[in-house]
């Protein structure tokens, strides 16, 4: 049984955000001072009364169980107002991924049999409090149930519509977002899966123990890019991020693994503050602090999608086209838009991305969308206005900046670019996580029953819960989708290398993978040359020239520690392919480990060469194919 979507407006006056505002600040104190629940399910209630008054536009599809989805479609919006801009990717695609897996669950005979999932999907609009505003509407079925002393002015009892129960939440995007939101949903006891939340912070069972999320944590993501600095031999790098739990968080995951390894020094750690004025003049002066070190030319950068875009603009700007190596988190990924225009500021940029694959179905289905058979998604006029660049001779039309009149026959991924978003997976895989473990609940509840049962009815979140974190089955891209005992998926990432030189088709080629360490899938051509050093064991430096990767590889005569050996290497073919595999273990003589530099003088993380001898060595330039 399927329902359209409701109607209503695009969110953007504050009639609730200032409420909003302040009931976020009260929730985290009330959180921090574990003052009884009583009192903030009475603030909720009163919140929630009016939420609907304000804040009406949402998808609602009928069913016998109803999920809740939180997605953020529009940006955030100017000060004073809570939203901006569609979100043509991150949003709608996102959001129409959990539309799509809900058709093929209702669809499947097999899972969840006589019975139907239904939806409520709210925008977030990219922002905590806002989002917390949305979420109201979750609990509101729990909180609303005492009536008994309510009167209207006749003396009679109100008729209260009551609200649908949602039984479990999918999102939210942003760990700052999914946070506020665990907050609340725990106090209910209402699960939550995210499909794009990887803070560090969230995997704290105790304080978000109705959490889990089908993408790893950062702190995964932390170790494998601390690998793959160390694998490429650089040893004094910057770190920028973005305001923020993700941001914040990520980089300080990175340095403390990175001071736990030894041997990587860190030169600056800049942050990018998300309330500013004049974001040309802070990213430019961002870039000038960066410059500083020059000496440190890697970075690693957890940003969102714009601070991104901006970052490579201003290096763009500051005449730094190959001054700068890029290591970017899985926000950077594999994604084209942050690199429009400025793509030589990327060249040879390493990013890292939860290992994905393209669902070929969705694909199918997304591109068939049109706005007669779309109508349940009651944000998809607005995304057909900004995807094909048009008007809509409609009220409530949005676009402003043309005259140029949609005719309704226009078809995505035909007259206009189509890419799937890379966390659609993780949507459809989240809400089959949520599915599975319905239906696991719903066999051993209900096992002669027809449906859903009256004790499944009542049986709670917690109950769900247990089911949730049991499930394991191969999720939309074949994989296994599980969670461990603090709800997060395992870390298997693949990782990338951005080219446009050299290159017959450019854009991102794949070079290596990590899942609980580092292998590097690289081919080599060979060269010979002549330098001079002093080692005195096997030794294997590397790093990254633009935009070829150099691999300089020294064998002593006898690996004996403490002792200085010349050695030579030899070329024993032009090409050949190498498999590097970044476990200390592996190292014959251990891993050396250098001081971090910490207010000292950044050459001292070098390591010295003292006396010269002539040593021959190979090197290696690695191409960025694989």
């Amino acid at each position: 049984m399927k329902a359209q979507g409701s109607g209503g407006h695009r969110p953007g006056g504050g009639g609730g955000a200032g409420t909003m505002v302040r009931l976020g600040r009260l929730l985290r104190l009330l959180t921090l001072l574990k003052l009884p629940c009583c009192l903030l399910e009475l603030l909720l209630s009163e919140a929630a009364r009016g939420q609907e008054m304000y804040a009406p536009h949402s998808i609602r599809l009928e069913g016998d169980i109803t999920l809740g989805g939180l997605f953020p479609v529009h940006a955030k919006g100017p000060p004073g107002v809570p939203c901006g801009d569609i979100k043509k990717e991150n949003g709608i695609h996102r959001l129409e991924a959990m539309l799509y897996a809900l058709d093929q669950i209702n669809s499947d005979p097999e899972l969840l049999p006589n019975v139907t999932l239904g939806a409520r999907i709210l925008d977030t609009c990219s922002r905590d409090t806002y989002a917390l505003e949305q979420s109201l509407t979750f609990v509101q079925a729990l909180i609303q149930k005492d009536t008994s002393d309510v009167r209207c002015t006749n003396g009679e009892p109100p008729v209260f519509v009551k609200p649908e129960k949602v039984v479990g939440v999918i999102g939210a995007s942003g760990s700052s977002v999914s946070i506020m939101v665990a907050n609340i949903l725990r106090l209910f006891q209402i699960p939550q899966i995210s499909y794009a939340s990887t803070a560090p912070e969230l995997s704290d069972d105790r304080r978000y123990d109705f959490f889990s999320r089908v993408v790893p944590p950062d702190s995964f993501q932390a170790q494998a890019m601390v690998d793959i600095v160390k694998a490429l031999g650089w040893n004094y790098v910057s770190t920028l991020a973005s305001e923020g739990n993700y941001g914040e968080k990520g980089v300080e995951s990175f340095m403390q693994i990175s001071r736990e390894a030894g041997g990587l020094c860190i030169a600056q750690s800049l942050k990018i503050p998300q309330d500013r004025k004049d974001k040309t003049i802070d990213f430019d002066k961002i870039i000038k602090q960066l410059l500083e070190t020059p000496n440190a030319r890697a970075i690693v950068i957890f940003a969102n999608d714009e601070d991104i875009k901006q970052i490579l603009a201003a290096a763009k700007r500051a005449d730094q086209v190959g001054h700068f190596l890029w290591v970017g988190s899985d926000t950077w990924g594999s994604k084209v838009s942050p690199l429009l225009q400025q793509e030589d500021v990327a060249e040879g940029a390493i990013t890292i991305l939860p290992k994905r694959a393209t669902i070929e179905g969705f694909d199918a289905y997304f591109t068939s969308r049109t706005l007669e058979n779309n109508r349940r998604n009651v944000w998809f006029a607005e995304y057909w206005e900004e995807n094909f660049n048009c008007k809509l001779t409609i009220s409530g039309s949005k676009k402003e900046d043309t005259d140029r009149k949609c005719t309704g026959q226009e078809r995505i991924g035909k007259d206009s670019h189509y890419e799937q978003e890379g966390k659609v997976q993780f949507v459809i895989d989240a809400v089959y996580a949520m599915a599975h473990a319905l239906h696991h609940m719903n066999k051993d509840l209900c096992a002669d029953y027809p449906g859903v049962c009256p004790e499944m009815e009542h049986a709670g979140g917690k109950k769900l819960l247990k089911y949730i974190r049991s499930v394991n089955f191969n999720g939309s891209a074949g994989t296994p989708v599980m969670f461990n005992k603090n709800g997060d998926a395992p870390g298997r990432y693949d990782i990338f290398q951005y080219h446009t030189t050299n290159t017959s088709t450019p854009g991102y080629r794949l070079v290596g993978q990590w899942t609980d360490d580092l292998q590097l899938n690289l081919y080599i051509q060979t060269t010979t040359l002549t330098i001079s050093m002093n080692l005195s064991a096997s030794v294997a430096l590397g790093m990254l020239y633009m935009p070829k990767v150099y691999i300089i590889i020294f064998h002593p005569e006898l690996n004996v520690q403490k002792r200085k050996r010349s050695f030579k290497a030899v070329v024993t073919a032009a090409t050949m392919s190498s498999r590097l595999s970044h476990k200390p273990s592996d190292r014959p003589n251990g891993e050396a480990k250098t001081e971090l530099c910490e207010n000292v003088d950044p050459n001292n993380c070098i390591p010295p060469v003292r006396k010269s001898v002539q040593k021959s060595v190979t090197w290696y330039t690695l191409p960025p194919t694989v």
